[in-house]
Formats: C-alpha cells, structure tokens, sequence
C-alpha cells in the first residue's frame, strides 16, 4: 500500500534539492521516459556516471543473485555518458543535466571543454560538468594509464577554464598536455553560459583545489562529521561559493526489518568494495579485497572469481554500509538527510539500487523516493 510522508517539526525545514540518476542502460528510448519522469518529481539534476565498467562483480550478476540478470545479462552494459546526457536533455526543460564524474585521463581536456559546451547548447545552460581523478576500475584494463591522476586533474581543470574563457588560439605548457595555437570558438564568443565544475575530490590536494577552482563539490556519501571536515577544508581554501553536494547510493524501504535484510544482500555490499580502505580501517578492518587495496584504484569488478567476490562481501561490515550508502526508512533517510545538511550539504543525489537485492521493489522504492522529493525544495 503506497503512504504519503508527512512534513514534521524534525524533517520540515529541510532546504536540499535532490537530483536522480540518469538512465545508462539499454534501451535507449528509455532515457528520455526516465529523464522526463524525474523531471516532473521535482528533481533538482538527473546525473550520468561516466564509465565502461559498472561496480557490480560478473559472476555473482547471475538469476542466482537478480532476477535482473535474466533481463540484462551484462553488469557492465551502459551508454556513453554525454549522449545519454543529450537525449535527457531533449526530453526536459528545467532540470539540471550533470555528469557525475568524468576525468580527463580517457577523455582530453579540450574533448571535455567542447563536449560540455556542445552540452550546455543542447540543454539551454543546465549542463554540469563533474569531474574526478579516475578509477583505476574504469580504465586500467582498457590500456589506459591511470598515473598522477590528482595532477592531471588539476591542470586538465586549467585548459578546460582556458579554451572556455578565450575564443582566439591560446598556448599552454604543462606536465601533461601542451597546447599550441589552441583555438575553441564555441565558448567565449557563443554568448552560452558555461557550464560549472563539480569535483568528485576526498583528499586534502584535491580539496584544495575544488576550493580554488570549482563550482561544486560531488563526493560518494559519507558520514555527515566527515562530510563537515572536508567541506571546511573547501571553505579555507576560497570555496565560499562551491555547491556541496554528494552521491548516495539509496536503498528505501517502509519497514525497517526489511531494510536490514535489503542492506544484506550481496549486490548491496558489493557497492562497498570500491572504497578506501580507510572506510573499513575506522572499524579496525583491512579492506575486503585485501591489505594494501584501496577502492576505486583497485578495484576491477571483471577480474574477480565467484569465491573470491562472495569472500569479499562477507568482510564488508554493515557500519561501512549504512557509513556510504543511504539506507533506510523515507524517514530514517530524511533524518540522514537533515544531518548531512547540518554538516553543509545542498544537493543529494539518491542513486536507488533498492532493486538490486529485491526486484519486485523496483516500482515501490522510486515511488518513496518520488514521496521523498516532495517534501523538498525543487
């Protein structure tokens, strides 16, 4: 039986804005009745993950595990990002259209500059570029180099802002790319806004430079004294006007019991394997994958056996999982809410995975969380 959420005293005054993640996976006229759906909730953004490579382990993305399996036999089957970004824009009108994240150790610099300008024209100034500093998930078994990432960030930022900012040819030296009567003319003599920069930043470098440089800051979710610590690292560097933000895995459910049960499930966990090793090191763990592993860097999803999947998920903690996903009751998740926008943030992005564990709850869960955006600020 669908219930409506109620505003009360505790929850009412909440000021987020939350956007909704953007459909990646066949069929393609699928984005735009999704982009469509999300905008008439009231969605703040619709957010596309850039990658080749999706989180969840092959060999348990078996009917054994999901249902889904039998209806999309491929974990790691997604569209290109910015195409999908541009059908999801023809298909709306008011919402924000962001990528979360992309990075320029695939993509060049100045194919990211035209890209999201091209983005911007498409979507009359609703494009958001985000960026981070690579997964070694996403590219290192494609052949691409995955080195100095923070770096190469920081002055792939550079050319972006310099092509956008300047329609005659411009040069630049750098450690990495170099440019030589560089010309982009559809930034600054299109009269198109530009489009802002999120940064998916957790270290302190990278922190300093979302501060400097950013527009807004997207990080994976994390507890809200944690969230509050490196937002005031933002905020010392010069951010005063970086848009906090975050992407939060979602599981929802009406009942408690069957939340828990939900956050058990294996393809719930799973999530858990791409993050640092300092997320397991609070709870005086060694990642799951292993000592010395860390996360996104090293976690390659295709390479891992059933047994070896299936051991690393029984080592993850339930404290991690309610640490970095959003999981719980419509309520619980509010009041998770109310406290990470204690700690500064402004715009959630509630990625449901609800489903993964239990596929009947695909309708239900997107209708709490439609329940749930309600109660928000558009």
């Amino acid at each position: 039986r669908r219930r409506r959420l109620q505003h009360s005293s505790t929850l009412g005054w909440l000021s987020l804005t939350i956007g909704l993640p953007g459909q990646i996976v066949p069929p393609w006229e699928s984005i735009a009745r999704n982009a469509t759906r999300n905008e008439a909730s009231g969605a703040g953004g619709i957010w596309f993950p850039d990658h080749l490579m999706g989180f969840w382990p092959q060999v348990l993305w078996t009917p054994e595990f999901t249902p889904l399996a039998r209806i999309q036999p491929n974990p790691h089957a997604h569209f290109d990002a910015f195409l999908a970004m541009a059908a999801a824009a023809a298909a709306t009108t008011r919402v924000k259209i962001g990528c979360a994240v992309t990075q320029p150790l695939s993509r060049h610099p100045a194919h990211l500059a035209q890209t999201f300008l091209t983005l911007s024209h498409a979507s009359q100034g609703r494009a958001i570029l985000g960026l981070g500093a690579g997964e070694g998930e996403n590219l290192e078994p494609y052949g691409m180099p995955t080195d100095r990432p923070a770096a190469k960030l920081a002055e792939a930022l550079e050319i972006i802002r310099l092509l956008w900012q300047h329609d005659e040819p411009v040069n630049f030296d750098g450690q990495f790319w170099q440019l030589r009567d560089a010309v982009l003319g559809l930034g600054a003599a299109a009269n198109q806004p530009l489009p802002p920069i999120w940064l998916a930043a957790l270290g302190p470098r990278l922190l300093r430079l979302a501060g400097q440089r950013a527009d807004g800051w997207i990080p994976l979710k994390m507890p809200a004294s944690d969230y509050a610590a490196r937002l005031a690292l933002i905020r010392q560097a010069g951010g005063d006007r970086v848009v906090p933000a975050t992407w939060a895995f979602t599981v929802i459910h009406e009942d408690a019991a069957r939340v828990d049960e939900l956050a058990d499930h294996p393809l719930i966990k799973a999530v858990c394997l791409m993050f640092a090793a300092e997320s397991f090191q609070r709870y005086g763990r060694d990642h799951p994958l292993g000592p010395g592993r860390d996360g996104f860097q090293d976690y390659i999803p295709s390479r891992l056996g059933r047994d070896q999947a299936l051991a690393a998920i029984a080592r993850v903690p339930p404290e991690v999982v309610r640490d970095h996903l959003l999981v719980g009751t419509p309520e619980h998740i509010l009041a998770e809410l109310r406290s990470l926008e204690q700690a500064g943030l402004r715009h959630a992005v509630l990625w449901n995975i609800t489903f993964l564990a239990d596929v009947a709850l695909a309708g239900p869960s997107f209708r709490l969380l439609e329940e749930l955006i309600a109660l928000l600020p558009s």
